[in-house]
C-alpha cells in the first residue's frame, strides 16, 4: 500500500483533510435510490393493515367449518366423499357466491396445468418422460356428484373453472351471518412414482400393498380477505395454497386392517385400535423416546393378509387451515411425548418396513427437536400432535401432518446423504406448521413467505441438532453461485410463484439467506430474534402479506431496512465489493529525533536502481575519491542528524499544543485510506478484517448506510495504532459476495480446483456397506426390533 506523510500547519488540519472529504451523490444506476423508503411498492396502510405492520383494529378473515366423510377404495384406488362446509362472513361485504378450490383438476386431460406445459424433445428419451408429456390414460380430477344447502332439495348452481368452482347462493350471504352447504365428489388417486403431486399413492410389488398419502382430497374454501378479495388464482402445480381457518370432523373408511392417521386427534380409539396399541399410545404421551404402538411385527403381518370389511376412523381438529390423511396396512407407527410451555404434544411417525432402521431412529426424534426449535423462536406450538409420514413424495406438508421421503438402502444401511436428508426434510415439513399453518400467509402468490422463512427456521434447528450440521441452505456462502449466474435466469423474490424460474433457488435459498444476514451481519440476533418473534405472534392463525412482514421487522427493531428489502426482495443484483486500493498516511510529529530517524530507514531500506548496482562494478573509483582536495562540508554533512536548534524548535512546537494533542502526536497513528467499489449493484454493509504486522487481528463493521449518497465507490479512513499489513472484506462470508479475488489488499491468489474422472462411472457402496455395518440396529423406543427387508 502506498505511504504518504500527512504534513499540515496544524495537527488538526492534517487529521481532518482526508476523513472529512465529501463523496459525490452518485447511484450506480442513473434514476435508482437504493435507500429509497419503500412507498409505491408496498400498499397503503389501513384500519385493516397497519403502518407498523400490525392488524389494524378493524382486520377481519373468514371462517369455514367442515363435517367431512370419506370412503378409500383399496381395489382401484379411488375416493368418494361428502361434506358439509359451513362458511362464516366476517367481512363487511354482502357475498353473492361463494369459491372453492378443486386442485385435483390439475389432473383433468384438458387442465390449464396440461395445457400450458412446456417440453423440449430429444434424441433420447425414457418411456416416462414420454408418458409425462402425453399425459394419457389418467383423470383423477373431481368429478362433482352433488351441491345444496343443508337440508334443501334442489341443488345449487355451480361452474367450474379448472381448478376453481363457482357456487352461487340463493341469496346474498350478509356480514356475520353463516351458511352450510353439502358436497359430493369422487375422484381417482394418481400414482406418486409415475405422475408425481403432492398427494397419492405408493404401491410395492413386492407384497402388493398400497400406501396412500392424501391431500387436497376434498372441494376446500378459497379466501377471500381485505388484500384480494376472493383469491382464485389457478392452481397450476407450483403455487400452493391459501385456505382460511376452521374446524374439522373427518371421518375415513379404509380396509380393516389398515392404520390411519391425520391431521388432528382420534375420536374412537376404541372402536380402530387393538388394547396393547392403546396402551401404548397412552405411554407414549409422557415417553422421552419413541415408544411403538404399531410394530413392524404387527404391520409385516398386515402386509400378508386382506382382512375383509372396513374400519371408520373419526379425526378432528380445531382451528386449522386444512387436512391431510394416510393410510395403508403396512404402517409402522411409533410416538413420543413432550411438552411445549406446559401443553402437551405427541410427536409421531408412519412408515413402512422399507423405512426402517433410519426412521424409527431419526423420524420423531426429528418431529420433537422441531417442535421445540420452532417454538421459542415464532409461538408456542398449539395443536395436540405433530407428525411425519413416510412415502415416495419427497416432502409436503400440512397441519400437524407432512409426508416425506428419504428411506435406507433394501440391506438396511443408508449413505449420509440419505441420513441428513431425512432429517433435514422432516425439520422442513415439521416446521411448515409454523409457516403457513400458523401464520397463514398467501402462498398461492407469495412461495418465498412460507418456504423462505421456514427454510431459514429449518437452517436454525439443523445447526441446533448437531455441530457442524451439514445444511444446504441458509450460509451466505451457499447462495453465491446462484447470485453470480446470469440475471435473465433469475426473477426477483417478489414474484408470483407460478412464474418463478428456479424455485429452489429463488424462493427456499434466497430468502433463507436474507434473513440469515439480516440476523447476524446487518441487525444482530436480539434485535432479529424480537423482530421475527414479534411477526409470528402478530399474524398467528391470520393472513399476512409481505407488507405485513417488511413493516413489522422493521417497527420491532428500530432499524430501517427498506434497502435491504428493495435490493434483495424486489431486485436481483448480486454482492460484489472490492477494495481497489489503500493510501497510507501518518501524521508528521515535528519531532526531528522521529522523523529523522524513519527517514533513515527508509533510506536504507531503499533498494539501489540498477544503473546503482552496475556502477559499483563499472567504475570502481569515483573523481572525488582519487582527489580527495575536491572534498567539502558537505561529504561529510548528515541531513539527517539532530541539532540543538532543532530540538529548540520542536520544543517551541509542542508549546503551542493542547494535552490532547500532544497526546496524538506520541501515538503515532497510522491513517488508512480505503478505496471500496460496490460492482454487484446490491449495497451491503462492509465487513472489513485488518491483519496487523505482529499477526493480531480486528474485524469492524460498517452499515449498509456508507453507500447512500454513492453506490458506486466510497473511500473510508481506518485510523490504527499498530501498522496494517492487510485488508479483507467480508473474512467470513458474511454477506453472500459473488468474487472473493478483489477482497483483499494486496490481492491474494485463490487456487481453484479441477477433478478427473474415468468416462464411466461405477456405483460407489455407501460407506456403512463398505464397513460392513450391520442393518439390525435396534429401533428407538419399544416393540419390535426394526431392520432393513
Amino acid at each position: 500500500m502506498r505511504f504518504r506523510n500527512l504534513l499540515a500547519a496544524g495537527l488538526g488540519a492534517a487529521l481532518a483533510l482526508p476523513a472529512l472529504a465529501q463523496q459525490p451523490s452518485m447511484p450506480m444506476h442513473s434514476g435508482t435510490d437504493k435507500f429509497a423508503q419503500l412507498g409505491t411498492e408496498l400498499p397503503t396502510p389501513n384500519t385493516f393493515r397497519t403502518a407498523s405492520g400490525a392488524p389494524g383494529r378493524d382486520y377481519w378473515q373468514q371462517r369455514a367449518d367442515y363435517n367431512i366423510r370419506v370412503t378409500l377404495n383399496d381395489d382401484n384406488q379411488s375416493i368418494t366423499g361428502s361434506e358439509d362446509i359451513t362458511y362464516t362472513n366476517l367481512s363487511p361485504d354482502k357475498l353473492s357466491y361463494l369459491w372453492l378450490q378443486l386442485d385435483a383438476n390439475i389432473y383433468a386431460p384438458n387442465s390449464m396445468t396440461a395445457l400450458t406445459q412446456t417440453a423440449e424433445l430429444r434424441d433420447r428419451m425414457s418411456f416416462g418422460a414420454l408418458e409425462y408429456i402425453q399425459r394419457t390414460g389418467f383423470d383423477g380430477s373431481f368429478k362433482i356428484d352433488d351441491i345444496r344447502l343443508k337440508g334443501a332439495s334442489g341443488q345449487l348452481p355451480y361452474t367450474v373453472n379448472y381448478t376453481m368452482m363457482r357456487v352461487d347462493l340463493p341469496r346474498p350471504l350478509a356480514p356475520k351471518q353463516a351458511v352450510t352447504f353439502t358436497v359430493k365428489w369422487h375422484y381417482t388417486v394418481n400414482d406418486q412414482k409415475k405422475l408425481g403431486g403432492r398427494s397419492g399413492y405408493e404401491f410395492f410389488p413386492e407384497d402388493k400393498n398400497y400406501l396412500y398419502e392424501i391431500a387436497q382430497f376434498y372441494p376446500r374454501m378459497a379466501v377471500y380477505d381485505d388484500v384480494n378479495g376472493w383469491q382464485h388464482k389457478q392452481f397450476l402445480g407450483t403455487g400452493e395454497f391459501t385456505l382460511p381457518f376452521g374446524d374439522y370432523r373427518v371421518s375415513i373408511t379404509a380396509p380393516a386392517d389398515h392404520v390411519v392417521g391425520a391431521t388432528g386427534t382420534l375420536q374412537n380409539a376404541e372402536q380402530v385400535l387393538t388394547a396393547a396399541q392403546r396402551q401404548r399410545l397412552a405411554q407414549a404421551k409422557n415417553a422421552a423416546k419413541p415408544v411403538v404402538i404399531v410394530t413392524q411385527d404387527e404391520a409385516t403381518k398386515a402386509e400378508q393378509g386382506r382382512a375383509k370389511g372396513t374400519k371408520t376412523w373419526t379425526y378432528a381438529a380445531k382451528n386449522v387451515r386444512d387436512f391431510a390423511w394416510c393410510s395403508s396396512r403396512k404402517f409402522i407407527w411409533d410416538a413420543m411425548g413432550l411438552s411445549v410451555e406446559g401443553k402437551p404434544v405427541l410427536a409421531m411417525s408412519y412408515y413402512p418396513k422399507e423405512a426402517n432402521p433410519l426412521w424409527g431412529q431419526y423420524s420423531t426424534q426429528s418431529v420433537a427437536h422441531t417442535i421445540r426449535s420452532y417454538s421459542k423462536r415464532t409461538v408456542p406450538y398449539q395443536y395436540p400432535v405433530a407428525i411425519s409420514v413416510h412415502g415416495s413424495i419427497g416432502g409436503m406438508e400440512y397441519p400437524m401432518l407432512c409426508f416425506n421421503g428419504y428411506r435406507p438402502e433394501k440391506d438396511g444401511t443408508y449413505s449420509a446423504a440419505t441420513k441428513y436428508g431425512l432429517i433435514s426434510v422432516v425439520i422442513h415439513e415439521v416446521g411448515h406448521n409454523f409457516f403457513p399453518m400458523i401464520v397463514n400467509s398467501d402462498e398461492r402468490q407469495w412461495t418465498w413467505m412460507d418456504e423462505g422463512l421456514n427454510t431459514f427456521c429449518q437452517y436454525l434447528a439443523e445447526q441446533e441438532w448437531e455441530r457442524g450440521y451439514p445444511s444446504r441452505r441458509g450460509e451466505p456462502s451457499q447462495i453465491v453461485p446462484y447470485m453470480s449466474m446470469d440475471p435473465k435466469l433469475q426473477n426477483p423474490i417478489m414474484t408470483n410463484s407460478e412464474s418463478v424460474l428456479q424455485l429452489g433457488n429463488n424462493a427456499y435459498a434466497k430468502p433463507a439467506t436474507a434473513l440469515n444476514i439480516l440476523r447476524e451481519t446487518v441487525m444482530g440476533r436480539q434485535l432479529f430474534d424480537y423482530a421475527f418473534k414479534t411477526y409470528a405472534q402478530r399474524w398467528a392463525y391470520k393472513h399476512p402479506t409481505p407488507a405485513d412482514f417488511f413493516r413489522t421487522m422493521e417497527d420491532a427493531s428500530g432499524v430501517d431496512l427498506d434497502w435491504f428489502w428493495r435490493g434483495w426482495f424486489y431486485g436481483t443484483e448480486h454482492t460484489d465489493m472490492s477494495i481497489e486500493g489503500v493510501s497510507w498516511y501518518k501524521v508528521d510529529s515535528k519531532n526531528p529525533e522521529v522523523e529523522n530517524a524513519r527517514r533513515r530507514e527508509e533510506l536504507n531500506a531503499a533498494p539501489q536502481t540498477l544503473s546503482q548496482q552496475r556502477n559499483l562494478q563499472d567504475i570502481p573509483k569515483t573523481l572525488v575519491d582519487e582527489r580527495p582536495e575536491l572534498k567539502d562540508f558537505y561529504n561529510s554533512y548528515d541531513q539527517l542528524a539532530v541539532s540543538d536548534t532543532d530540538k529548540a524548535r520542536y520544543q517551541k512546537y509542542v508549546a503551542t499544543l493542547s494535552p490532547e494533542q500532544q497526546e496524538t502526536l506520541k501515538k503515532g497513528l497510522n491513517f488508512y485510506q480505503v478505496s471500496l467499489k460496490n460492482l454487484g449493484g446490491l449495497v451491503m454493509p462492509v465487513v472489513v478484517q485488518m491483519t496487523y504486522n505482529d499477526g493480531s487481528q480486528e474485524v469492524v463493521n460498517i452499515p449498509a448506510e456508507i453507500w447512500r449518497r454513492n453506490n458506486a465507490e466510497v473511500t473510508k479512513v481506518f485510523v490504527t495504532e499498530k501498522p496494517v499489513a492487510s485488508f479483507t472484506l467480508d473474512p467470513y462470508l458474511q454477506t453472500a459476495d459473488t468474487d472473493l479475488s478483489n477482497n483483499a489488499f494486496p490481492r491474494k491468489l485463490a487456487p481453484s480446483r479441477f477433478e478427473l474422472f474415468q468416462q464411466q462411472q461405477q456405483a460407489t457402496p455407501n460407506p456403512m456397506q463398505q464397513r460392513n455395518v450391520s442393518s439390525q440396529q435396534p429401533q428407538q423406543g419399544g416393540g419390535s426390533t426394526g431392520g432393513g427387508r
